[in-house]
């Protein structure tokens, strides 16, 4: 495996997070009650799996690796941008649910949070696809391919967190609100 199909590999488990966003959402929306547990893991995936992982593994090997070829810079900056966004909005549904927990009215703020979180995974994922399709075939060299791939491996500590990420976004499509 080479460190862009790595980065495909997290985009597919951050897509099935996305349709467990959306569908969370719209419930909410609809006055489905949704166990705290389950929002819970859902705002622990996105910062543990989406943020701590997937993205560091762009910020801090990928996207330096693209530009020290003084490659496509441009679309790096948008992306970084676009991650603090997205950090942002996690923030807020974080901070919704935890005032939702104490007893105040959040359901309203928690769905439209979860909503915006969805549209920027669609919208982000789509372009760094691109992105990487444009980086694989006329940046990266076979040789930082595997080497970059062997530093996301090396951290097992990394690994096994993504694999139980994973295992979480499994637990949330299998739950009855999901599967409505």
């Amino acid at each position: 495996m080479s460190a862009t199909n790595q980065l495909r590999a997290d985009h597919d488990q951050v897509k099935r997070l996305e349709k467990i966003v959306f569908k969370c959402s719209d419930e909410l929306k609809q006055g489905t009650d949704i166990p705290f547990s389950d929002l819970t893991k859902i705002t622990i995936v996105i910062s543990e799996f989406v943020d701590t992982i997937h993205h560091s593994r762009e910020e801090d090997f990928y996207f330096p690796c693209v530009a020290s070829h003084e490659s496509l810079k441009d679309e790096i900056h948008r992306f970084l941008v676009e991650h603090e966004f997205g950090r942002n909005v996690a923030r807020l549904i974080s901070r919704h649910l935890k005032l939702w927990k104490t007893g105040s009215d959040e359901r309203e703020p928690v769905s439209r949070y979860l909503k915006a979180y969805g549209v920027f995974l669609k919208d982000h994922l789509h372009k760094e696809n691109k992105f990487f399709d444009d980086a694989e075939a006329q940046v990266l060299t076979k040789q930082e391919e595997s080497e970059m791939y062997e530093e996301y491996k090396s951290v097992f500590a990394i690994v096994k967190k993504a694999e139980d990420m994973i295992l979480e976004i499994d637990s949330l499509e299998s739950c009855s609100w999901y599967q409505k």
